[in-house]
């Protein structure tokens, strides 16, 4: 019996908790190859990686923790595509993968209003004190004080795509004062974007709020370091919904611990999960979520369902939200 299905061997290494298998889009995977394998735990090493990936003609990818570097794609003969279900993907070696003829595809701006909502509740959380009121409460205590206020202050927002765009509405919304920082700034986005772009150091100095929405590479990585944060004011709150290593993290605990800025919200991490007994996990500064910016219901299905179609997609030849060109044999 010949085979007509585009794939031979799909393996999703990381569905960890679980979020594809269990919906309806899950049958699609099936019938785009004569075997799929799924995994419900992430691999944390190269060797498991490449023990659950090493057949594989495509890959589903869920998790941002799982590396698809050099050691890992060479050791992938028969790769043809990664889908990476979310924007970021500095986790994957672009440029080796391109040398190896794999294809590599994302799922751009697909929960882009809803990681927005993220970072700010994250930043209303640490300014107006949620966390800390509500143990002191539940402890059998009261309020302790003043709380912070969003409203008339400054939004510094660095990055400018989908979801820095939707913060910049969203601190609009509350009164804020909005700048923002890209690494591409024009008059036109200005104005499209009803913002000043300003320069980086003015935008550390200036702002009550700094939202970060910036993929992690080689210029972005440790943006935010020790320099940075003696550049703040003390009474700033930093919110990271982007990805972990673009703040040194060991910078940022030394700020909070000393008081050098106000606080902190944070939903990604250098490393994921965060260990357990984190130095950040004991700071009363610092609210925490489990890089879940992007996970409401709605964002989810949508991200699912385009990691879905960059599938069905290269299997016609024309793959869609490609940020790695692999072999054009492949779409033969």
């Amino acid at each position: 019996m010949p085979n007509n299905k585009p794939f031979n061997l799909i393996v999703i290494p990381d569905d960890e908790p679980v979020v594809l298998k269990t919906t309806p889009l899950a049958e699609k995977v099936y019938d785009l190859a004569e075997t799929v394998e799924w995994h419900t735990t992430r691999p944390l090493t190269d060797d498991e990686t490449i023990n659950l990936i090493k057949d594989a003609d495509a890959v589903i990818n869920i998790r941002g923790s799982v590396q698809f570097n050099e050691n890992v794609l060479s050791s992938c003969p028969n790769l043809k595509l990664i889908s990476v279900w979310g924007t970021g993907v500095n986790h994957v070696d672009l440029g080796f993968a391109e040398s190896q003829g794999v294809w590599v595809s994302n799922t751009p701006a697909y929960g882009a209003p809803y990681v927005a909502e993220q970072a700010l509740a994250l930043g209303l959380s640490v300014g107006r004190q949620i966390v800390s009121n509500h143990n002191r409460v539940v402890g059998g205590g009261w309020t302790a004080g003043y709380v912070n206020e969003f409203y008339n202050k400054t939004l510094g927002v660095i990055g400018t795509g989908a979801i820095g765009q939707r913060m910049i509405e969203l601190g609009k919304a509350l009164g804020m004062n909005v700048i923002a920082w890209t690494f591409n700034p024009s008059a036109e986005r200005a104005a499209q974007y009803g913002i000043n772009f300003v320069e980086f150091d003015d935008l550390i100095k200036n702002s009550d709020v700094i939202s970060l929405h910036i993929p992690a590479t080689s210029e972005s990585i440790n943006l935010i370091d020790e320099r940075e944060f003696k550049l703040m004011k003390n009474t700033c709150i930093i919110i990271n919904t982007a990805r972990g290593d673009i703040i040194n993290e060991a910078a940022l605990i030394s700020a909070l611990r000393n008081n050098t800025i106000l606080g902190a919200g944070l939903d990604v991490f250098p490393q994921e999960p965060i260990p357990e007994n984190h130095p950040l996990t004991t700071l009363s500064n610092v609210v925490i979520s489990p890089h879940v910016g992007g996970m409401a219901e709605a964002a989810t299905m949508k991200g699912l369902e385009m990691t879905i179609d960059n599938l069905e997609s290269f299997a016609q030849g024309n793959p869609l939200y490609v940020v790695a060109k692999g072999s054009d044999h492949h779409l033969s």
